[in-house]
């Protein structure tokens, strides 16, 4: 399965951005989807989660700006990131794997996931 992340970009703070993230076919029937973001030199920390039933968990540095959603009909998931801040600024990797493999609960473990995307970039200037 591939993961396509498309949606990033430069923005100033305050504004807004949504990533996307399309999935190339039919994927576990339980799973886990999110957002990873990397800086440079600092390991991929989760952003948000979401779950094959619907359950959604958030890091708490963009709990209250960003909502993680999906379109099951499309195959794509979506990260809309609201009065974003320069700290938001990284890399953004979508990742998923089975549920019964990985869980959305904070901290979510990088390492554990198998299936990424190539990330897209966001900047946010203050």
């Amino acid at each position: 399965v591939q993961l396509v992340e498309s949606g990033g970009g430069s923005v100033q703070a305050g504004g807004s951005l949504r990533l996307s993230c399309a999935v190339s076919r039919s994927f576990y029937r339980d799973y886990v989807m999110g957002w990873f973001r990397q800086t440079p030199g600092k390991e991929r920390a989760g952003v948000a989660f979401i779950t094959s039933d619907g359950t959604i968990t958030y890091g708490d540095s963009v709990k209250g700006r960003f909502t993680i959603s999906k379109d099951n009909a499309k195959r794509t998931l979506y990260l809309q990131m609201n009065t974003l801040k320069a700290e938001d600024t990284g890399m953004y990797y979508c990742a998923a794997d089975w549920g019964g493999r990985v869980s959305p609960r904070f901290p979510v473990a990088a390492a554990d996931f198998r299936y990424w995307g190539q990330g897209t970039q966001v900047t946010v200037s203050s």
